[in-house]
């Protein structure tokens, strides 16, 4: 399956941090979470992957280069703005891109191997949406999803009980791809895409995934590098 990164973000809930450095290259763990995230998606059986490139592009460019280093083909696409994630797809879409497309940000480490295990339990459907109970639902940047017997039912729930928490992993099918169009905007975003072929009828499988560890604000840069101060 091919796949498509979106680091083109400004990270603005990172700065002044990300006045300097894109948010993809920051590091979890020591490592920069782009740099682990290509790492799964190599092992998840991904490629071309389609990185999706704006804001400080050439910081994030230069570190990936080829994706040689990854066991890669990594293809680098500019969005020229704050256009959203529905806009990023349709971009890498436009360079080349062929669906079922694995979807994903470039803020959020994965628990390992959940990227191969998302992948296959989406086998067949028209589309997917993950979700994870840790962290829990955080709004406005971590919203809940309603999920009932394996289908996404509100992208976006106002239940503020409901524990899932929607990740930033999605497979865009075949299906989906008309969606994208005539979206609210900007920014266009895929979570209005993605409700609009519900409400069409279109089947969106929710699938859970492990804990994910997050970079949201700048003091999750020093909860995620430096875990001794904790303790």
């Amino acid at each position: 399956m091919q796949a498509v990164v979106m680091a083109a973000g400004e990270g603005s809930r990172l700065r002044p941090l990300t006045e300097r450095w894109p948010k993809p290259i920051l590091p979890i763990d020591g490592r920069p979470v782009i740099a682990t995230l290509l790492r799964e998606l190599a092992g998840a059986g991904c490629e071309p992957v389609f990185v999706v490139t704006g804001y400080l592009a050439e910081q994030v460019e230069e570190l990936v280069g080829d994706g040689s280093g990854f066991s890669l083909d990594v293809r680098y696409v500019r969005q020229p703005g704050v256009l959203g994630s529905a806009d990023t797809v349709r971009r890498a879409l436009a360079d080349g891109a062929e669906p079922p497309l694995l979807v994903t940000a470039t803020d959020t480490v994965y628990t390992a191997g959940d990227v191969r295990r998302f992948i296959e339990a989406a086998h067949g459907a028209a589309g997917a949406l993950a979700y994870r109970f840790e962290p829990a639902p955080d709004p406005p940047h971590r919203d809940a999803v309603r999920v009932a017997g394996g289908f996404v039912e509100r992208v976006i729930d106002d239940d503020t009980a409901n524990p899932r928490a929607a990740a930033p992993l999605w497979i865009v099918g075949v299906e989906l791809v008309p969606f994208l169009d005539d979206l609210p905007g900007p920014p266009f975003e895929l979570s209005d895409a993605i409700q609009r072929a519900i409400d069409a009828g279109v089947g969106i499988a929710g699938i859970e995934i492990g804990k994910t560890r997050d970079l949201t604000h700048p003091l999750d840069l020093v909860k995620e590098n430096f875990h001794y101060l904790g303790s």
